[in-house]
């Protein structure tokens, strides 16, 4: 998919951001002491980091439950965090409720079918171009760079450039 500026992309208020295959890579690895390890990109840290100093405001959704994606979504100051929901778009239209934002100004980046829902309603529905091929097919926005390698940066950088133009 060409990237090119969306002028309805400028009033994005709320970043939500999915984790495995997203901010991660994807894979989730155990210690010999059976923790859990994930890896997470530094850039899309900055990335949310800049868009926060935007204005934007940030949240996770994710199926998964772990100490880990709280340890980053503090690191990040990462306004919203929701785990343990595979009903994305449910736990997504709750917190709008709760922050009194519209849909249409949302970004939402997900990566697989749980995500699809709510990739299909919000204003932007962006994935990894590694994405689930219904994924790929139903966002507006496919970053360049797969899950757990800057595509979370690489959509706050086209949000950025949108806010600017």
């Amino acid at each position: 998919m060409t990237q090119h500026r969306d002028m309805k992309h400028r009033d994005i208020k709320l970043l939500v951001m999915d984790v495995d295959g997203v901010m991660t890579n994807g894979q989730v690895t155990y210690s010999s002491e059976g923790h859990e390890l994930k890896s997470f990109n530094i850039k899309d840290g900055v990335g949310i980091k800049r868009v926060q100093a935007a204005g934007i405001d940030t949240a996770i959704i994710t199926g998964r439950v772990s100490a880990m994606v709280e340890r980053r979504a503090t690191e990040l100051q990462i306004g919203h965090l929701i785990q343990g929901r595979e009903d994305k778009l449910t736990a997504l239209i709750k917190l709008l409720d709760t922050l009194e934002i519209d849909i249409s100004r949302v970004a939402y980046i997900g990566d697989d079918l749980p995500d699809l829902d709510a990739i299909k309603a919000a204003g932007l529905g962006a994935c990894p171009a590694d994405a689930a091929r219904e994924v790929l097919a139903a966002s507006d926005w496919v970053s360049a760079l797969s899950g757990g390698t800057g595509c979370v940066r690489d959509l706050c950088d086209y949000l950025l450039d949108c806010s600017a133009s």
